[in-house]
């Protein structure tokens, strides 16, 4: 294979079963909102999309990373072939499904949305991080934007004649983010005037839009320390005239992974002819404006995360099929014996499976959370179904981001492994899968901050009722199979990590009241990780007891249904297991960490 061609795979059946099968999305599609989608319309979606990416953003993903960025008169030169397929993105309205129809869009499902994003995330994940950013500023802008603002704001998002970049870290203020010191000088109503640096803006700048939007926090003279007093502020490269709005990239950086995706340092104001607009009409409002838009791009960097993993297993699996070495474990004896495909080697097989079950649950459980946001969107639901369906995916977005990512990174790599020496090389896309996934753990608040949210924040908001909603919701899968003797044994080991999982989250609760919080960071990516496998887990058995029926009822399929099986059972006896194991670590509070001097680290002699 040569680095010229499209290496993206993706199977598109294990949407259509997601979708149609195990969280029946096609109950909400043909009324309300969703009147003129049906299980037709989404399918045409999908293959549609997924020959176009094939086509046009997957050869030039390994070019794109070749090429990288670079500067040019102050502006971001993409790679080869990025501006066309911007216009084409959008000329051929992939990138309107979920924008509602009123401003110009498909209104489609959530769910299909994200499908969408992760079928171009996989063939470029560079690429989509452009339009990802830019729907995100315009989720902002429509959510808490005046009229005025929507009309000046939405139609170029929209379109494609503008992009958009959300700008939070500062280089004292990453992680920290009420640390940050750009300021706004109010001139009059809402507009004010832009002061400070901000850096890693991801999709900072390009050269496929003249006007770029971007979303700045910001602090107003009168404004208090911490997050509560930042603000939040519209401020475009070029003002409505056309003229120059005083920002500048001042350089952009030479990464690890997405070269293609320009990570910029955005100056704002340096000749101190900087405007901004206010978002909507009040100040100190910006944190939990931009929000919205931190809950988009985690989820984005969730789907990101199974993008590259997805493909990354497919590549390995196509690899195996095809790399002959070794005689078949059979004929072990037999130096003569002919070489067989490493797919027949056990350890090859069972790195296969241990991608395929991580990959399977990962996309089951980002479609999980979609489905949520389906019923809470379009449901005709009553006040408190709707608080249950947002309340669900609330609790599920630090897992699709942390899990996701740290599990994408070491899918990646074992995709690399099952390659050998052939996939340490640019000759096959694993490599770059395994840089590009890298910072998936890092940026949009990096996964230690999600487990410091799961269980600072989530587990017991609203009192702890949508945890106790997720219990129950469990719980009543357990019961609904408890006689279901095909699975028997991978539940007893799902119904341990139940447990498990319920008994840490009342360890935390303790801690918390008894005031010993140095415990709640040390355990909380422990606990994150726990809770994420076992409620895929819970995805992944649900799914193969739904394709147990299909392959009893004989409705075709035979084959995937019984890799969707082969999944849970893997994951059930190997990965589940550990989740008791780390409870008791858990439990134990190992303070050695805690208690070692700075200076017992080491010296650097």
């Amino acid at each position: 294979m040569g680095t010229g061609n499209n290496y993206y795979k993706a199977d598109l059946r294990d949407y259509k079963f997601l979708f149609f099968e195990q969280f029946q999305l096609d109950t909400l599609l043909g009324q309300g909102e969703l009147e003129d989608w049906g299980k037709e319309e989404v399918e045409t979606v999908l293959d549609g999309l997924y020959q176009w990416s094939c086509d046009v953003l997957g050869p030039l993903n390994g070019s794109g990373d070749r090429q990288g960025c670079r500067i040019e008169n102050g502006r971001v030169i993409t790679p080869d072939g990025f501006a066309k397929a911007w216009k084409e993105v959008y000329k051929n309205g992939w990138r309107e499904l979920g924008v509602p129809p009123e401003h110009g869009g498909q209104g489609g499902p959530y769910s299909l949305y994200v499908a969408t994003d992760e079928i171009q995330s996989g063939a470029n994940t560079s690429f989509a991080m452009y339009p990802g950013l830019s729907e995100g500023v315009l989720n902002v802008v429509l959510k808490f934007g005046t009229e005025e603002q929507i009309k000046k704001y939405a139609k170029p998002l929209i379109s494609g004649k503008a992009s958009g970049t959300m700008c939070l870290t500062e280089p004292n203020a990453g992680s920290d983010v009420g640390s940050n010191r750009t300021k706004a000088e109010k001139i009059e109503g809402t507009k004010y005037k832009i002061t400070g640096t901000k850096i890693f803006i991801s999709a900072g700048d390009n050269d496929f839009t003249d006007n770029v939007f971007h979303l700045v926090l910001a602090r107003t003279a009168e404004a208090p320390v911490g997050t509560k007093g930042l603000s939040l502020f519209m401020v475009p490269r070029l003002n409505e005239d056309g003229s120059d709005n005083d920002v500048a990239v001042g350089s952009i950086e030479h990464k690890m992974g997405i070269n293609a995706s320009a990570t910029c340092v955005v100056n704002f104001g340096e000749g101190g002819n900087c405007v901004g607009e206010l978002v909507g009409t009040e100040e100190e409002k910006g944190i939990r404006q931009m929000f919205l838009m931190m809950n988009h791009a985690r989820i984005g960097v969730g789907t990101q995360s199974l993008s590259v993993a997805s493909s990354a297993y497919f590549n390995a699996l196509e690899y195996a099929k095809e790399r002959k070495q070794g005689a078949s474990i059979k004929n072990w004896k037999d130096p003569a014996a002919p070489r067989v495909p490493i797919i027949e080697h056990p350890d090859v097989r069972r790195m296969l499976l241990s991608m395929k079950s991580r990959v399977d649950g990962l996309r089951s459980l980002l479609v999980k959370l979609t489905t949520h946001t389906d019923h809470y969107e379009f449901g005709q639901l009553d006040d408190a179904q709707k608080a249950y369906h947002k309340g669900q995916v609330d609790l599920l977005v630090p897992l699709v981001k942390a899990w996701g990512s740290d599990e994408a990174f070491d899918i990646c790599s074992t995709a690399i492994q099952v390659f050998g020496g052939a996939g340490y090389t640019q000759d096959y896309p694993v490599e770059q899968y395994c840089r590009d996934a890298k910072i998936m753990a890092i940026y949009e608040g990096t996964n230690h901050i999600q487990a410091l949210d799961l269980v600072g924040r989530k587990l017991g908001q609203k009192g702890g009722a949508n945890f106790q909603a997720y219990m129950k919701d469990f719980g009543a899968f357990i019961a609904a199979n408890k006689d279901n003797e095909t699975f028997a044994s991978e539940l007893a080991e799902l119904q341990k990590a139940q447990q498990a999982v319920g008994g840490c989250a009342m360890q935390f609760l303790g801690w918390f009241q008894s005031g010993e919080m140095a415990l709640v960071p040390l355990s909380a990516n422990r606990f994150l990780k726990m809770f994420a496998e076992t409620t895929v887990g819970w995805l992944l058995l649900e799914g193969a007891v739904i394709a147990q029926k299909g392959i009893d009822a004989g409705t075709g399929d035979k084959d995937f249904y019984e890799g969707r099986i082969a999944s849970a059972r893997f994951f059930a006896h190997n990965i589940l297991p550990t989740v008791a194991n780390s409870a008791d670590i858990l439990r134990k509070a190992d303070r050695s960490c805690l208690e070692i001097s700075d200076a017992a680290f080491g010296k650097v002699s």
